[in-house]
């Protein structure tokens, strides 16, 4: 099982990061779930990632009309809501805040939100051996 958690320190500054010129990688979500009606975390996405990003030290989840949020990986897993990682990948599902998601629902963005090409994580590009 992979968990996420918001990180505020100096090692990622998801707006610095993004700007930067690292060499990134940057994957779209599998799946989206937005049924902030069901309580918290109710609004995330899923995300195929390749192994070698297990050990990255942090990710940036990217949400339009949300922002950019640092997170920083712990556990892995293989399966989450009838999605299965091939060979090769595992998967982490990312969260937005239930209330942001009510807020934005409420501005006529549902169909946005849900959209899974709206939702992206990023990666600092592993160093080649």
């Amino acid at each position: 099982m992979t968990l996420c958690w918001p990180i505020n320190d100096s090692q990622c500054n998801s707006e610095a990061f993004l700007a930067s010129k690292t060499k990134k990688f940057s994957v779209q979500a599998t799946k989206v779930v937005v049924q902030p009606w069901r309580g918290n975390h109710h609004v995330y996405g899923i995300f195929t990632v390749p192994d070698e990003y297990k050990q990255t030290p942090f990710f940036v989840l990217s949400v339009k009309e949300v922002g950019n949020e640092c997170s920083k990986p712990f556990g892995y897993s293989q399966n989450y809501d009838d999605i299965f990682a091939e060979p090769g990948t595992y998967l982490v599902r990312d969260y937005i805040r239930t209330r942001t998601a009510i807020r934005l629902i409420l501005r006529g963005l549902y169909f946005q939100l849900s959209d899974q090409q709206n939702w992206t994580l990023t990666f600092p590009q592993l160093k080649a051996d």
